[in-house]
């Protein structure tokens, strides 16, 4: 089988769209906890993978069976004297997701308390926002459209 260099390319390019988007069957979620401007959990959270937090105690990443990662801000759009007392921020992996299956953010109670409280369904979606995957995205589809 002889492959000419654009239809190599192109094969080329195609199979590594196809390890980005199907790249692992369990999902992984940011796990950690922050209280008030001490530790690395708060916003601006300044990890996007996994690579990112190994040397960074007290933030990890952890396999999600339910695929659902949360992130949680305490003291958030709630009256307290201090405005920084209590105010903490919690990623973690959910059991479950929410019952009608929606990614979204709102206030709500999680352990007797008042937080804002956000689900989201994928691979540590519950960090900061990747650059490098949306470069992936936007290469593989401009890629995709331009061969005919």
């Amino acid at each position: 089988m002889n492959l000419s260099p654009r239809n190599l390319t192109l094969l080329l390019v195609v199979k590594l769209c196809l390890i980005h988007f199907t790249s692992g069957a369990l999902k992984r979620c940011f796990s950690c906890r922050s209280r008030g401007d001490l530790g690395s959990c708060k916003d601006k959270f300044r990890f996007a993978n996994a690579s990112d937090v190994l040397n960074e105690p007290g933030v990890e990443t952890t396999l999600c069976a339910s695929g659902w990662c949360g992130k949680i801000m305490e003291g958030v759009n709630f009256a307290f004297k201090n405005e920084e007392y209590g105010k903490a921020t919690e990623r973690l992996c959910l059991q479950r997701g929410p019952s009608d299956g929606e990614e979204r953010c709102a206030n709500t109670v999680y352990n007797r308390n008042k937080v804002f409280m956000c689900f989201c369904k994928g691979d540590l979606c519950n960090g900061g926002s990747s650059l490098v995957a949306s470069i992936v995205v936007v290469l593989c589809a401009l890629v995709l459209m331009t061969v005919r």
